[in-house]
């Protein structure tokens, strides 16, 4: 397939599965009218790479829908240029490469080495590198770069890992969904005065968030 072809297929999933359905963000229509998405999946899978629906990339993980990852990063709107954002469970790498491009620091955990090594390639090659990338364990943060501006997960925890709240700054947000596999919570937090105020999204589905 061409790259005109690739690109009709992107402004497509941008007009008909993001704008289509409220996603108004510019910095994140941006970044998805931008970013090629089918360089983050796998060969096999390049016919889904625009399609409304995650996509397996191996090990047991995906990559999650177009208009979920959208809509996460339209949660951290409120950010601006610069802000230092923590990212668990990063796979592939295309949540990665949506909040770079929107001018976020990153700093992105991922728990399966290959996963990513395989991310950390594909970004570097699309001058989308964050400000660092390594294979930990997402429970307990990265307290090495803390506090940061927000937490985004695309791992779900039974509930919320103590760890993350200590590693925000004041006013911070934490964006992850929390619950079991069918009853699963997109949850936003936000601090204010030393407490977490949360706000319920919407009903989810992604892979659970596990420790080594």
């Amino acid at each position: 397939m061409g790259d005109a072809a690739i690109r009709s297929q992107r402004e497509e999933m941008v007009d008909k599965q993001l704008v289509a359905r409220g996603i108004s963000d510019e910095r994140v229509l941006a970044a998805m009218r931008e970013i090629p998405r089918h360089r983050f999946v796998p060969a096999s899978k390049l016919g889904l790479a625009y399609g409304d629906r995650p996509v397996p990339i191996g090990s047991g993980q995906t990559i999650s829908q177009p208009y979920i990852v959208a809509m996460m990063s339209s949660l951290l709107s409120e950010l601006e240029e610069g802000a230092k954002v923590l990212e668990i469970g990063s796979g592939s790498g295309y949540q990665t490469a949506i909040l770079v491009h929107m001018g976020l620091e990153v700093h992105a955990v991922e728990i399966l080495p290959k996963l990513a090594e395989a991310s950390r390639t594909t970004l570097e090659e699309l001058d989308l590198t964050p400000a660092s990338l390594r294979a930990a364990n997402g429970q307990t943060g990265l307290p090495e770069h803390a506090p940061y501006e927000a937490i985004i997960a695309a791992a779900c925890a039974k509930r919320l890992p103590a760890a993350w709240p200590e590693q925000i700054t004041p006013g911070g947000t934490i964006v992850a969904p929390i619950g079991r596999w069918r009853r699963q919570r997109l949850v936003k937090w936000q601090e204010k005065d030393g407490a977490l105020h949360r706000s319920d999204v919407c009903g989810v589905r992604f892979v659970p968030l596990v420790g080594r």
